[in-house]
């Protein structure tokens, strides 16, 4: 494997070639905003990551096909809140804390992760694939102290690619809590059909309200109606009336072979996720129409359900990581192959 290190002051508003194969083209620049971006390209399609802020997957496409949400962003910006930067395809959401906060909680949406200011990245270049990685090392004067090294690869010929994790607690006394959602924001499909390698009935229509969800009279009836099986749960239709959000939950999710769950496009197209039951043993769906954003996230994998720290603690899901010890996360994403 071959590492080439990324240098922050070297970025420009000129989009410059770093690497460059008969497969591959790696690109850089620095969005007007001050953002940098690199994007690894395929002979399928691309994805753009964020080096230094957070590490996002700002955009992906393949075979032609957006992967990404809409939304009225039309570039990152620099921010400490993901909802101030909120149009990208992926962030990790975590890692103290995760998910939409109660009222009781006391961290900011999604946790203090997603636009983490990364101390290094770099490129891992092997024969067939090619990764944008990174370094964040976060430490609190009598808090938490952990060490953060996610990676995004794509592999030659290949519409999936990878989002990986991994977690280190490097205090060497104190325990530390983590939550993780790999939050992926793919793009609506009116029509799609939403299935899984599980059984049918794993997704549950959420029963809570968070504080960002403003409930209308039409958005009681549609969940209601839900509920009772009077509308499809699997079928992506904005006529239902996706505003505010509808949300689904699966819990302890089998951890034995990897799961996959898929978003059938009506033109053909499949997205699709795989993952580990062991790694996440909970999935959400989150479905979101209206003329500022378009989302079908047809699943989430996190550690626990997307309701705040408080929440996973007393439902026994909030993970306890050992001084010393590391936790890591493997997610398979992208467009699947014609059977």
């Amino acid at each position: 494997m071959y590492r080439i290190n990324l240098d922050r002051s070297s970025f420009s508003a000129v989009k410059a070639t770093l690497v460059e194969s008969a497969e591959f083209t790696v690109t850089a620049f620095r969005y007007p905003s001050g953002v940098e971006s690199v994007t690894v390209a395929n002979s399928r399609g691309r994805v753009e990551v964020l080096p230094f802020l957070g590490q996002m997957v700002w955009d992906a496409e393949f075979d032609g096909v957006s992967l990404r949400m809409d939304s009225p962003f039309r570039q990152p910006y620099p921010a400490t809140l993901v909802e101030d930067t909120y149009g990208c395809f992926a962030f990790h959401s975590g890692l103290l804390a995760a998910g939409c906060p109660a009222p009781e909680d006391t961290h900011p949406l999604h946790g203090e992760f997603p636009c983490a200011e990364f101390d290094e990245a770099w490129l891992e270049i092997t024969g067939d694939s090619v990764a944008v990685s990174g370094h964040y090392e976060y430490v609190k004067g009598f808090g938490d102290h952990y060490e953060a090294v996610p990676a995004v690869r794509l592999t030659a010929g290949s519409a999936m690619f990878d989002i990986d994790l991994s977690v280190t607690n490097l205090s060497a006394a104190r325990t530390m809590p983590l939550q993780y959602m790999c939050h992926m924001n793919y793009a609506y499909s009116d029509g799609a059909r939403m299935t899984q390698s599980l059984p049918d009935g794993a997704f549950r229509l959420r029963e809570t309200v968070p504080a960002h969800v403003f409930p209308t009279p039409e958005w009681t009836v549609l969940n209601e109606a839900i509920r009772t099986g009077k509308v499809p749960a699997d079928v992506v239709d904005a006529s239902q009336g996706y505003d505010p959000e509808i949300v689904f939950l699966a819990d302890n999710l089998p951890g034995g072979d990897e799961l996959e769950f898929r978003l059938e496009r009506t033109d053909g197209v499949t997205f699709c996720t795989r993952f580990s039951g062991a790694e996440f043993p909970v999935a959400t769906r989150w479905l979101l129409h209206n003329p500022d954003q378009k989302v079908a996230s047809f699943v989430l994998p996190g550690t626990s359900r997307p309701e705040g720290f408080l929440a996973a603690k007393a439902a026994g899901t909030l993970i306890e990581l050992a001084p010393g010890a590391t936790r890591s996360f493997h997610v398979s994403t992208g467009i699947k192959e014609k059977a």
